[in-house]
């Protein structure tokens, strides 16, 4: 699992940073890529990755601010030449179905691949037996979504060496036991499958925030992620301006993440304001609240480890 930044840019292009994208990587975990927002120029991007078009299964939108979707109708029309012809799903705010199916209709542009489009609010909106996916409304100027993708927990890995050693041989009996039921063994023996199988593997948490303002549904979204990744639009010196532009600054970010007991913090979506140095300065405050943050750049990788747990 692995996070890439496509854009990291608030409002405009700028030279240093385009405005926002983010690639969540799951190609270990389903073959697939997830896009979070897609603001102009985001197949641009990609070209300078190893992400296909082809392999971006679902696309998150946060919300309907042009620097957060400005480029979903090129990268539509785009991944049709691009291998794309397995089911791609949108999910946004309600407004981005009239949008994508405005788009398509008046440029004349033809999708060649199966195209749904769920228009979300709070709650569930994806679950299958992998990966949950919740959204929450946060506090900014029109109605915009904040995404918790929750990994599910992965069984324990079956302790082959500890059957063999039984005179367990493979076969059907291996999978009830690493179902962890109940098995009668051909000498008549019974075992628990469950002290057969190791520790379970924990998911991992990743929250990807929509623009907002400081607000208690940020942090829920955030509890205990491995990772969160939040707006930084402006410095602490300019809070007055974040409120009034219902943006966050670099320690609201930062006191989320503490609030919320998250692993680390990546402060995206920065104003073009700052620039070379100044935008140094964002991630040293975000720092002096919350050490373990990190300063988004355009084609970042971050990887979300999994933990763990040492057999006792």
């Amino acid at each position: 699992m692995e996070v890439v930044f496509l854009g990291t840019g608030a409002g405009v292009p700028a030279k240093e940073r385009n405005v926002t994208s983010i690639a969540l990587q799951l190609l270990d975990e389903r073959g697939a890529t997830w896009l979070f927002d897609c603001g102009e120029a985001t197949q641009h991007q990609i070209l300078y990755t190893s992400i296909k078009p082809r392999k971006i299964e679902k696309i998150f939108i946060t919300h309907l601010h042009g620097d957060h979707l400005f480029g979903l109708p090129g990268f539509l029309g785009s991944r049709s030449f691009q291998g794309g012809e397995s089911l791609l799903t949108i999910y946004g705010p309600k407004g981005i179905k009239e949008f994508i199916e405005t788009s398509i209709s008046v440029s004349g542009t033809h999708i060649r691949y199966p195209l749904e489009i769920i228009e979300v609010d709070e709650g569930i909106i994806f679950d299958d037996n992998r990966f949950c996916v919740i959204a929450g409304r946060l506090d900014h100027g029109i109605r915009s979504l904040g995404y918790r993708i929750v990994e599910k927990d992965l069984p324990g890995a079956l302790l082959v060496d500890k059957l063999t050693e039984m005179g367990v041989k493979p076969g059907p009996i291996y999978q009830q036991i690493k179902a962890g039921e109940t098995v009668i063994l051909e000498d008549g023996k019974v075992i628990n499958g469950k002290e057969y199988v190791g520790t379970s593997q924990k998911g991992r948490i990743v929250t990807i925030l929509g623009d907002t303002r400081y607000c208690d549904s940020s942090i829920t979204l955030a509890a205990n992620a491995d990772l969160l990744i939040h707006e930084a639009t402006f410095s602490s010196e300019d809070e007055k301006l974040a409120h009034d532009y219902y943006h966050s600054t670099t320690t609201q970010a930062a006191k989320v993440a503490v609030q919320a007991d998250v692993k680390h913090l990546i402060i995206t979506h920065i104003s073009s304001r700052y620039q070379g140095d100044d935008s140094q300065k964002l991630l040293e405050e975000s720092r002096e609240v919350f050490e373990h943050t990190y300063l988004a750049k355009d084609f970042m990788k971050h990887e979300i480890a999994r933990e763990h747990k040492k057999e006792i």
